[in-house]
């Protein structure tokens, strides 16, 4: 009879966005530098600008810290950062992958990408760990690590400097753990190397198809989701929801993923870019109407004057007008 490999958490994966940085630098510098376990560090970055997060990390504890390489296979008692415009991903044989797949909401790297792939390819090894950020950006990957069989935590959203993350994230995952910083140390110390049961149940379709779009752009899998009446704002393409216990997000058929309340705001940043283009074409055309009414008047046409005069006014007041409501949407965001 052939004996299975014991399998162990060994694999750790932060999530974080603004604010989590300081958050992250205080739980790596009370991490041995003996973990038995890899780490992995999905954080949003700049497309363009070189990143500092692997000597900053380097500099903040024991463990060796190094951005993360295409092909590479994770290294025990080392952290794994996310480099600029790529996503961070873990494939079979838990080696890295880094992809410049469609971005996830409106970002790439995602936390959502590489905590789905760490689900998909690490499930109960993984310990998932969800750090100050705004928005819901990572809480669909967070509850595929959960469902899993992986160790969900997150940074108390009390003590978070922004806690939109880490709330989508207990949203997602109820019975995830919500931590104080050193208490997340003391907690992924003590997880990392226990032993664990492998996963009894297979992986969700969706999980698959997402993971695989992530990877290489292309599924054998479904797409997964129900269709809505959805355009991507990335591409225009017709979305998917895709709906699990506790979350929800949109996702289209090239890949392009969204989480609901970074789905909004990317809806109303379309908005308005469409009503200032809007009233720019009422100026032109009101400017354009003003100069036929004086051509008019010169050539002595009274009646044409009046008639594109008084067009004129009307696209000036529908210009006061858009421009109003605008002002008042953008007072509105702001909570006036």
């Amino acid at each position: 009879m052939t004996t299975q490999p014991t399998l162990r958490r060994d694999v750790v994966v932060f999530g974080a966005s603004a604010g989590g940085l300081q958050a992250l630098r205080q739980i790596v510098e009370r991490l041995p530098r003996d973990l038995p376990a890899s780490i992995l560090v999905a954080v949003h970055l700049s497309p363009t600008a070189p990143s500092r997060l692997p000597r900053m990390l380097q500099d903040a504890g024991s463990l060796p810290a190094v951005a993360a390489h295409d092909g590479q296979r994770v290294l025990p008692s080392t952290i794994h950062t996310v480099v600029p415009d790529r996503h961070l991903l873990v494939t079979e044989g838990d080696r890295l992958l880094l992809s410049r797949g469609p971005r996830e909401n409106r970002v790439r790297p995602s936390v959502d990408k590489s905590f789905r792939s760490v689900a998909r390819w690490c499930g109960p090894r993984a310990i998932g760990v969800m750090l100050s950020g705004t928005l819901d950006d990572g809480a669909s990957g967070f509850a595929s690590i959960a469902r899993c069989g992986g160790v969900p935590l997150v940074q108390s959203p009390e003590e978070a400097r922004f806690d939109g993350m880490p709330r989508a994230a207990l949203a997602a995952v109820p019975g995830a753990t919500a931590l104080p910083v050193a208490q997340l140390a003391k907690t992924i110390t003590e997880l990392a190397g226990q032993e664990v049961a492998p996963l009894v149940d297979g992986l969700d379709e969706d999980l698959i198809w997402e993971t695989d779009m992530a990877e290489r752009g292309g599924s054998g899998a479904d797409q997964a989701g129900d269709p809505v009446g959805l355009g991507c704002p990335e591409c225009g393409g017709g979305m998917n929801r895709v709906r699990a216990v506790g979350s929800t997000h949109y996702v289209c058929h090239a890949g392009h993923s969204y989480a609901p309340q970074t789905l909004l705001a990317a809806k109303e940043e379309g908005i308005e870019s469409a009503l200032w283009t809007a009233l720019s074409a009422l100026q032109e055309k009101s400017m354009v109407l003003f100069d036929l009414a004086h051509r008019a008047a010169e050539a002595g046409d009274e009646a044409g004057r009046r008639g594109h005069e008084a067009a004129a006014a009307r696209a000036a007041h529908a210009v006061d007008l858009l421009r109003e409501q605008i002002l008042l949407e953008d007072d509105s965001a702001l909570g006036a």
